[in-house]
């Protein structure tokens, strides 16, 4: 297994993984104690990390996410909250969902060591929420929670290198998503108006910046030996299964 490949499996895990908490009933209740309505707990408990900065970075940062979406959510956010002090609020509940649904997790330290390899060998450059995330204390020492932020700045890593891959081979983000396996399902989802762009003569840009996007995150995975790739790729592998069984 190639850095490049063990990138591009860990890409499906860690989507799943950060699914499940982005999913879990004690998020979505943080946000409503927060008084903020879902989309706009999830533009700024993402961006938050970022501090007091204007829509306009949020959205340039966030990139996938329609900039009137993204807006909208970080303008209620800011009506009540810090957004700093959301994210913060988000790294806890992590922390806590960490704790309860990976605590158990077997190989839980292993899965903390080759991880925690990877992070530390990506170079921050032009991934702006990736360093913010990786900046931002972890106020719980336990396993579980610790592997919970290190799985979620590993997913803001690939999101990163991919908002760069996408740009690179001459797609805009909308582009990109009407390409993508959703289609203007996900547009609409991520707050995107039609129009819409035909799909076809996209395609094929979109799978090249994939694998852009995989050379990208590879040159953290070269952190790993190829034994130690192969085994992280499998740590991911059951700990999706077991959080989706």
């Amino acid at each position: 297994m190639t850095p490049e490949q063990a990138a591009a499996n860990a890409k499906a895990g860690l989507a799943t993984i950060i699914g499940a908490f982005a999913e879990s009933p004690q998020t979505l209740r943080r946000a409503r104690l927060l008084g903020l309505s879902g989309w706009a707990y999830h533009v700024s408990a993402r961006a938050g990390a970022l501090g007091e900065v204007r829509p306009e970075t949020v959205a340039a940062v966030l990139a996938f996410i329609a900039p009137e979406a993204v807006t909208d959510g970080w303008e209620a956010t800011v009506k009540t909250s810090a957004p700093g002090e959301v994210a913060t609020w988000h790294q806890h509940e992590l922390c806590t969902w960490g704790s309860e649904q990976l605590g158990g997790f077997p190989r839980l330290a292993r899965l903390l060591e080759l991880g925690g390899r990877v992070a530390d060998a990506v170079d921050p450059a032009g991934l702006p929420l990736f360093a913010a995330w990786r900046a931002m204390p972890v106020p719980d020492p336990g396993a579980g929670a610790r592997a919970a932020v290190l799985l979620h700045l590993l997913h803001e890593h690939r999101q990163g290198v991919h908002v760069i891959a996408v740009r690179a081979g001459g797609l805009t983000p909308i582009e990109a998503i009407i390409a993508g396996p959703d289609g203007e399902t996900g547009a609409v989802a991520f707050g995107w108006q039609p129009p819409y762009p035909p799909a076809g003569p996209l395609v094929r840009r979109l799978m090249w910046a994939e694998a852009v996007a995989n050379s990208l995150a590879g040159q953290a995975y070269a952190a790993l030996d190829r034994a130690e790739r192969v085994e992280f790729a499998g740590l991911l592998e059951s700990l999706s299964h077991r959080l989706t069984r």
